[in-house]
């Protein structure tokens, strides 16, 4: 049975069709995509690029269609959804992951969007202090979150195709003008170029239940996740390697300063970040929500606005990117114990009722949850390989081992599950 006092945390809004939610996950993705495919374009030949993005899309595509499809049947979060395979206290940890995660991203959006702007206000001769641009650029994306979904969804509709044609033009641009001949590109394995496409947004892909409980049905669900990320994602993701492919530059300015053309790439970071941080900020309400309950949703939006202005000022990006990619490993696998739980014990729906009959903390998950990270961040230092892409082999092993240790608790008394 469906929980449907706990599906929505608002019980006014209405549902969205798939391309809507499509939209939302792209403007999402952008800046992460900008970050990480101008480094892996200048280490592949554009035939090996086409390879290695198909190949990452499919993987994403399938995954994404599976935790968005949880969240639609669930019609909860994905803090709402951990609930069952950890436990409700239990889960409490696995939000303060998942909140720290958020912010930490919501910061370095915040970061970039300042740095951004002040260099490209600076090249015409005006002097604003970065603290100053951070502030402007977090009232946009509280403005753009604070009143809901369907305002989110505005501002991804707006922007989303704005971002794009800044893309076709950047490629147009780079294609057609003059470079120096890269005499050869550092090269990269085709694993650990995979490992880059799925993992540059592999912890969106598992945090997509926040979408699946906005969507019309299963089929707008499925809908929206295919179009993100197995045909719009790997053309993004192209369309922003390319200039470093044909440069050999590891950044998209660096590489369109040699066109010229710095301005419209400033432009696109610029868009991008806005639309990014919009929806990290949603994901991050959410969650944060669950951890501090007394506090109305807006409140903790502008609170997020506010730590993001600090944090933000700072000069965080050479250490925080690092941690965020510590949390990039160990967020995945979460998915893949809350992918095995439905597929074993909620396929007719989550129902509020088990929580209370079930333990408070469900020590056998945090034990899967545990080896699956342990497996990603041997795989990401080459102690063994599995599939080559770490944090698939995180979401496969955590999947398998709750998949195991749930059946040994439940045999034992020590776990009760539905449908036991």
């Amino acid at each position: 049975m469906s929980n449907s006092n706990e599906s929505r945390g608002d019980a006014n809004l209405s549902t969205a069709p798939g391309h809507r939610i499509a939209m939302i996950l792209l403007g999402i993705a952008v800046t992460p995509v900008l970050l990480s495919s101008s480094s892996l374009g200048n280490q592949l030949n554009n035939a090996d690029l086409i390879k290695v993005l198909c190949i990452g899309s499919v993987i994403l595509g399938v995954l994404a269609s599976i935790t968005i499809s949880v969240g639609e049947k669930a019609r909860l979060p994905t803090y709402g959804i951990v609930k069952y395979p950890f436990g409700e206290k239990g889960a409490i940890a696995i939000n303060v992951l998942l909140a720290i995660s958020l912010f930490g991203w919501i910061a370095v959006t915040a970061n970039m969007f300042g740095h951004s702007v002040a260099d490209l206000l600076a090249q015409h001769g005006l002097a604003v202090p970065v603290p100053v641009v951070v502030a402007i650029g977090c009232v946009i994306f509280v403005a753009s979150t604070a009143f809901g979904f369907d305002v989110l969804g505005r501002v991804a509709q707006f922007a989303v195709p704005v971002i794009a044609l800044m893309l076709i033009y950047i490629v147009h641009v780079a294609t057609k003008g003059q470079s120096p001949v890269v005499s050869s590109l550092s090269s990269m394995p085709m694993g650990v170029a995979v490992s880059s496409v799925v993992g540059t947004i592999i912890v969106l892909v598992a945090t997509l239940p926040d979408f699946g409980s906005f969507t019309h049905d299963r089929k707008h669900a499925v809908g929206g996740a295919l179009l993100a990320f197995l045909i719009a994602y790997p053309l993004l993701y192209w369309a922003g390697a390319t200039p470093s492919v044909l440069t050999g530059k590891s950044s998209l300015l660096a590489a369109m300063a040699i066109f010229g053309a710095t301005l419209p790439a400033a432009l696109l970071i610029i868009f991008a970040t806005v639309t990014a941080n919009a929806g990290n900020m949603f994901q991050g309400t959410l969650v944060t929500s669950t951890l501090i309950t007394r506090v109305p949703k807006w409140q903790i939006t502008i609170a997020l606005g506010v730590l993001a202005v600090i944090v933000g000022s700072m000069n965080i990006m050479s250490w925080f990117i690092p941690f965020l990619l510590f949390l990039g490993i160990a967020t995945p696998p979460v998915a893949g114990i809350y992918i095995a739980d439905f597929a074993m014990y909620r396929r007719h729906g989550y129902d509020a009722a088990v929580l209370a009959r079930e333990p408070q903390v469900k020590y056998m998950t945090f034990v899967a949850w545990i080896i699956g990270s342990l497996t990603g961040f041997a795989t990401v230092r080459g102690m063994f390989t599995l599939t080559s892409i770490p944090s698939l082999d995180s979401i496969l092993v955590a999947c398998i081992g709750y998949m195991v240790l749930s059946r040994l608790g439940a045999s034992r008394g020590t776990m009760k599950s539905a449908g036991h």
